[in-house]
């Protein structure tokens, strides 16, 4: 069965503009896929802790040395994999926030990045694991960044989801929201414009 993750991370939750175009777009993807699945992560309903020490020990430490408090975290850690794997697209709605990612989606990019279940080491330098899926962001900005030097969001994404095998990358942009009524709205309709043509 074809499988659609779909992430917010807007603080807003499903009222942040970038939820909204990520729920069009899943909304127009499940109207012509209707035997699909779509799983919904929304890391301000729902957030997830950022990594400390205690945590990458647990992640570090060998299975048969893991203390039961450390197995836990292990566990939580192994559903969010288990989900983006069994994922063949993944959908995110991306907010920027102070020119860079919000945390939540930093701290679950945290949580599925784990050498030997998404990624390894090898002679001629790091695999990604998780091959052969699609990514579509729907990136919200206040002002106009996009191909400039402020947008550190597009290439820290991009190159994250490279980094564990996921390279069909699809940002979908929406800027200037906060510049003006007119602005925003022309944004956001060349944003549902591109999404329409994305939806397979």
């Amino acid at each position: 069965m074809t499988t659609l993750l779909q992430i917010n991370s807007s603080l807003f939750s499903s009222g942040g503009h970038s939820s909204q175009l990520a729920n069009d777009f899943v909304a127009a993807w499940r109207a012509i896929n209707p035997d699909a699945q779509v799983k919904v992560r929304d890391l301000a309903t729902e957030p997830l802790p950022h990594l400390d020490a205690q945590r990458v020990s647990a992640f570090f430490a060998s299975p048969d040395t893991r203390t039961p408090e450390q197995q836990i975290l292990v566990n939580e850690s192994n559903a969010l994999i288990n989900e983006i794997k069994e994922s063949d697209f993944i959908v995110i709605g991306l907010p920027m926030y102070n020119f860079g990612i919000p945390s939540t989606l930093k701290a679950y990019f945290d949580q599925i990045a784990r050498a030997g279940l998404t990624f390894r080491y090898t002679e001629n330098g790091p695999e990604g694991l998780l091959a052969d899926k699609k990514a579509f962001i729907f990136a919200t900005r206040g002002g106009m960044y996009a191909g400039t030097a402020l947008d550190s969001q597009t290439t820290y994404v991009r190159d994250f989801l490279n980094f564990l095998g996921i390279t069909d990358v699809e940002f979908i942009y929406a800027e200037g929201l906060n510049m003006g009524e007119e602005t925003k709205d022309q944004a956001l309709a060349k944003a549902h414009q591109r999404l329409a043509e994305l939806v397979i």
